[in-house]
């Protein structure tokens, strides 16, 4: 499987593609195979795998990621509509530190991203019954998961749509001084 990879202007964050072989029965898609994958995947081991399924055009989910001694990186793919998929870099020693960079996820795109360790996620759907797959490097922990409110002044995110059907811990979630401080990218 040839696999096209592009830098995005956030340190380490990958946009990946790859093609689906398609024919007159329909399409096959290898969405992860750690032999193709290993150049930007690593060494890092797959310890689950998610699909979330968000019905409502302009709904977000995020921004959250994993931290403490459990951080996550996530391979994140479209499998059904199409999303506005944001990360935003946490990193300390990351030059790209306090920034966010979108990308549009589709299936009809055979698009998917790497994001790092330190990296916050979040998306809104553009299409109803939006789909994502997610492969995870470290098992889930509540108490190591950290998030940014979606409309952080700071961060200032340039979402498509206005939002709508965030859930009431997104809308609880602080803002990113209050995550990161102090703000030394500021």
């Amino acid at each position: 499987m040839a696999i096209q990879a592009l830098a995005t202007p956030l340190h380490g964050l990958i946009e990946l593609r790859s093609a689906a072989f398609t024919d007159g029965r329909g399409s096959f898609h290898n969405v992860f195979r750690r032999e193709d994958y290993a150049p930007w995947w690593g060494e890092r081991p797959v310890h689950q795998i998610n699909i979330s399924c968000t019905k409502r055009v302009g709904a977000i989910r995020g921004l959250h990621t994993q931290l403490g001694p459990t951080p996550e990186a996530k391979l994140v793919r479209c499998l059904r509509g199409r999303v506005f998929d944001v990360a935003v870099d946490l990193r300390e020693d990351s030059p790209s530190r306090g920034r966010w960079h979108a990308l549009e996820l589709s299936p009809q795109d055979g698009n998917a991203w790497l994001i790092p360790e330190g990296c916050l996620h979040g998306f809104q759907v553009l299409e109803p019954g939006s789909q994502l797959l997610y492969v995870h490097s470290a098992p889930y922990r509540p108490e190591d998961q950290v998030g940014v409110v979606w409309n952080d002044p700071y961060l200032a995110i340039g979402w498509p749509l206005p939002a709508v059907d965030l859930s009431r811990r997104d809308e609880q979630l602080p803002r990113l001084a209050a995550l990161c401080p102090p703000l030394h990218w500021l």
